[in-house]
């Protein structure tokens, strides 16, 4: 089991905030600042520029797996702001949203689904089916990306994870990141 971290930013409506709900849950800790966050942990940041893949499973399970809630909005802004170099920054795979905000859009995940998708992918898929049960919309998400996961979670390395995403995605999302 890969100890789930939550830096809450608290920028999104309460009500449908998936990373409140996950530490209401006790699956996730919540915090407020990176100094309550784990040396070596491993950032899940949609700009960074190696991507996740199994290879990456001993350090997550040895100092965590860490995800930014924070809005779509301002992504981009809190990402550059929250960088830290005691930490190992990974971008997702590309996947599709089965939350009901952004549901179908490829690569705009909720915290919950970021963070189920790295369970997934480093091989812990009972944890990962584990914290989607708590919505009724986190089964959809494995269904939707039944198949990409499968393989991501099966690649050796980040340049296999990256040869498999180029597979799923399309061209215009792949010229994205």
């Amino acid at each position: 089991m890969i100890r789930l971290i939550i830096l809450q930013k608290s920028q999104d409506d309460p009500k449908k905030c998936t990373a409140d709900k996950m530490g209401r849950f006790r699956l996730a800790e919540i915090v407020r600042g990176m100094n309550r966050v784990p040396y070596g942990a491993i950032i899940l940041d949609p700009y960074a520029k190696d991507v996740l893949s199994p290879a990456d499973a001993q350090a997550a399970a040895a100092h965590g797996l860490l995800g930014l809630d924070c809005s779509w909005e301002y992504a981009e802004q809190v990402f550059k702001r929250e960088k830290a170099r005691r930490l190992s920054p990974r971008r997702l795979p590309c996947l599709l949203a089965a939350n009901p905000v952004n549901y179908g859009k490829w690569c705009k995940l909720s915290t919950l689904e970021a963070l189920a998708a790295s369970l997934y992918i480093l091989g812990e898929k009972e944890q990962a089916e584990a914290i989607l049960r708590i919505f009724n919309w986190g089964k959809q998400f494995i269904l939707l990306n039944k198949n990409p996961l499968e393989d991501y979670s099966k690649a050796k390395d980040a340049e296999e994870t990256k040869k498999i995403e180029a597979e799923y995605a399309p061209d215009e999302v792949l010229a994205s990141l």
